[in-house]
């Protein structure tokens, strides 16, 4: 059986932090994000999703590095996730 291959091997995750932000603020942050991101870096799987004073993304993409620098700029960052997907697949630790 031919070893499947991944585009984009960093399963990224987190959290932005958006504390006094009203709700609906909040959901055009998270459309800002997501138009920046599909425009600015290769990926896919995008969902950056509103929430209550934060968003959640989740992307799939070969350089998380970038994606977090950027949320950066828009709010604190939590609960950083980077997963290997890749390593995964081959039944190591992602």
């Amino acid at each position: 059986m031919p070893e499947q291959s991944i585009e984009f091997r960093y399963d990224t995750q987190l959290l932005l932090d958006l504390p006094g932000v009203d709700e609906d603020d909040v959901e055009d942050i998270a459309d800002e994000i997501h138009d920046h991101i599909v425009d600015a870096f290769c990926g896919d799987e995008l969902l950056c999703v509103p929430g209550d004073e934060v968003v959640k993304l989740h992307y799939h993409t070969n350089e998380p590095w970038l994606v977090l620098e950027y949320c950066r700029t828009k709010g604190e960052i939590y609960d950083i996730v980077v997963e290997d997907m890749d390593r995964q697949t081959r039944g190591l630790q992602g």
